[in-house]
C-alpha cells in the first residue's frame, strides 16, 4: 500500500517519524545529532551528489521538525542546502529565434541584457532581472520561460529568487498556503512543525488530572486514510494519548449558523460579504485588498469555534488541530485567537507520529466519533460553506438575497476580489478557498487526487444529522464568542 504521492513526502516523513520516535522514547536531546546518519546511512547517496550533501539537508529538515527559526515569524521556510537543483536561468532563447530585423526583444529590455551574435539573440543572465518583457515581445515565441515550480505555485507573489539564486520568501506577502511546499520537487521548502510540542504535551498529560489534551480533526481527513474507516483513525489518534477526538465539522456547524445570521444582518449595508474560514484567503485579502477587509466575515473559523467550546466545557483542556493546512499554523498565532487552539499538526505529521508509536490503524478497533451534520462535514471542499449557509437561510426561512460564488484557489479568489473592488461583481457572497479543491487540496494532504471530493461527500452522507442546527443542539453556543477581529 502506497501512502505517499511522491518521494519528497516520503523523505519528509522519515525525518518526522525519527524525531517523533526519539521524542516518545525521551531520547531526542541525546540522539538528535545522529538523525542524519539514521536517515541517510550511506555510503552512497539516494538523491543528491554525495552523502554529505544529503545529511546536510537532513540537518535542516530536523531543524524545521523542531520548530525552525524562532526569530522568523513565518511558518514556511526555505531549506538553503536543498534549494539548488532548479534551473538558474529563467528566460532562455530557443532554436525558434530567427534573428529578425525588428529586434523587439532588445527594445523592451530595461537592462540591455539581450544582444545578437550571428543573427541570433542571447540573454546575458548576469543582467537579466526576469521581467519577462522580451518573451512577451518576441513575435516567434522564441523565448522560453523556465519558471521555478515554487514561484509558479505562489499566486500570492511572495516568492522570489535572491542574489545567490536561492528561493526567498517575502513574509509580508506570504499567506502561508503552502503551495510552494507541495510543488517544490526537491522538498526545499517546508512548514515548521509542532510535532515535538504536541508529543511532549501528551507525555505531560499522562496520569495528570489537571491536563486533558483533545485532538480536533478537520473534515478533510475523510479523503486521507481511505484504507481504513474513520472510526479506526479516531481510535489510533486516541492511542497517542489524547483524551478525546472531536470533529472540527461540529465547529463548522456553529460557524454556518453564525455566518448565516451575520450575512442576513449586514448584506444590505455591505453589498458583498466574503467568508472567513480559510486563513490563507483572509491573509490574502488583508495583504492585497486592505480596503475590502470590512467585507470579510467576522465569524471565526470552525477550528477556533470548536476549540472555544471545548475549553468552555473543560477548563483543563489543551487542543491540537489535525488537518491538511499549513496556514492554520499561522492562524493560531493571531493576537485575538491566541490560546484558543494550542497546536496544529498536519496529516503528514500525524502519520509520522502514529508510526513512531507503532500504532497500526488497520489493527485498531472502531472508536466513537462526535457526530457533525452533513453540511459541517462538506466544509472540506470548495462550495461546501456556501451550500451550508444556503441550507440555514432556507431552513430558518430567512428571506434575503443570497448569490454566492465559490472560488477554487487563489487565482479565482483574486478575480472575485478585483470585481468587488471595482464594484463590478454581481454576487453577494464570496466563498474563498486558497487551495484548489478546498481544504482537501491543502499542502500537507497525503493525497491530492480527484477522488477526494467524492470521499468528503460520502463522509457527509454518513452523518446521522442532516441539519447543522440539530447537530450542535447540545452545545451552549451562546456562552462563547464566535466573532473575531479582521
Amino acid at each position: 500500500m502506497r501512502r505517499f504521492e511522491n518521494y519528497v513526502q516520503e523523505i519528509k516523513y522519515e525525518v518526522l517519524r525519527e524525531v517523533s520516535r526519539l521524542t516518545i522514547n525521551g531520547e531526542l536531546e541525546e540522539q538528535i545529532d545522529n538523525i542524519p546518519e539514521v536517515i541517510d546511512p550511506g555510503p552512497e547517496p539516494r538523491t543528491r551528489c554525495c552523502i554529505h550533501k544529503e545529511r546536510a539537508i537532513t540537518v535542516e529538515r530536523v531543524r524545521l521538525a523542531l520548530g525552525g527559526d524562532k526569530e522568523n515569524e513565518n511558518v514556511i521556510e526555505v531549506l538553503d542546502e536543498a534549494c539548488e537543483e532548479c534551473p538558474i536561468d529563467r528566460f532562455v532563447v530557443t532554436e525558434a529565434c530567427r534573428g529578425c530585423l525588428a529586434h523587439r526583444c532588445t527594445d523592451v529590455c530595461p537592462r540591455n541584457a539581450i544582444h545578437f551574435i550571428n543573427h541570433r539573440a542571447y540573454i546575458d543572465q548576469n543582467k537579466c532581472i526576469e521581467c519577462g518583457k522580451c518573451k512577451n515581445a518576441c513575435p516567434y515565441n522564441a523565448i522560453s520561460d523556465v519558471m521555478r515550480p515554487c514561484r509558479r505555485a505562489c499566486n500570492a507573489g511572495a516568492l522570489s529568487i535572491n542574489e545567490n539564486k536561492k528561493a526567498e520568501i517575502n513574509n509580508e506577502k506570504c499567506i502561508q498556503c503552502g503551495a510552494c511546499v507541495y510543488q517544490c520537487p526537491f522538498g526545499a521548502i517546508m512548514d515548521k512543525s509542532y510535532i515535538v510540542d504536541t508529543l511532549n504535551l501528551l507525555k505531560k498529560s499522562q496520569n495528570n488530572p489537571d491536563l486533558n489534551v483533545y485532538a480536533i480533526i478537520a473534515p478533510a481527513i475523510s479523503s486521507q486514510f481511505t484504507y481504513v474507516n474513520i472510526e479506526q483513525v479516531v481510535s489510533g489518534i486516541k492511542k497517542l494519548g489524547f483524551k478525546d477526538v472531536i470533529e472540527v465539522a461540529l465547529g463548522a456547524d456553529m460557524v454556518t449558523l453564525h455566518e448565516a445570521e451575520e450575512y442576513a444582518e449586514n448584506i444590505g449595508e455591505k453589498g458583498t460579504i466574503t467568508s472567513s474560514c480559510c486563513p490563507a484567503f483572509v491573509s490574502y485579502v488583508e495583504t492585497n485588498y486592505p480596503k475590502l477587509k470590512d467585507k470579510v466575515s467576522t465569524t471565526v473559523s470552525p477550528m477556533i469555534a470548536i476549540s472555544r467550546i471545548i475549553k468552555k466545557i473543560d477548563d483543563k483542556a489543551k487542543v491540537v488541530f489535525i488537518g491538511p493546512c499549513t496556514a492554520k499554523k499561522m492562524e493560531i498565532k493571531k493576537e485575538d485567537l491566541k490560546n484558543d487552539t494550542d497546536y496544529v499538526i498536519t496529516f503528514e505529521e500525524l502519520v509520522s507520529m502514529l508510526d513512531a508509536a507503532d500504532i497500526d490503524l488497520e489493527k485498531c478497533e472502531d472508536g466513537l466519533l462526535n457526530n457533525a451534520s452533513f453540511f459541517g462535514r462538506i466544509f472540506a471542499r470548495t462550495g461546501g460553506l456556501a451550500q451550508a449557509i444556503e441550507h440555514i437561510l432556507n431552513e430558518e426561512a430567512i428571506e434575503v438575497d443570497f448569490r454566492p460564488i465559490s472560488c477554487d484557489g487563489i487565482e479565482e479568489c483574486d478575480k472575485a476580489l478585483k470585481l468587488t473592488k471595482f464594484k463590478k461583481i454581481d454576487k453577494t457572497f464570496i466563498e474563498g478557498m486558497a487551495c484548489k479543491g478546498g481544504c482537501i487540496g491543502g499542502a500537507a494532504s497525503l493525497s491530492h487526487g480527484p477522488k477526494d471530493r467524492r470521499e468528503v461527500d460520502n463522509y457527509g452522507k454518513l452523518a446521522r444529522e442532516g441539519k447543522a442546527k440539530k447537530s450542535i443542539s447540545i452545545f451552549d453556543k451562546e456562552s462563547i464568542s464566535l466573532t473575531r477581529k479582521i
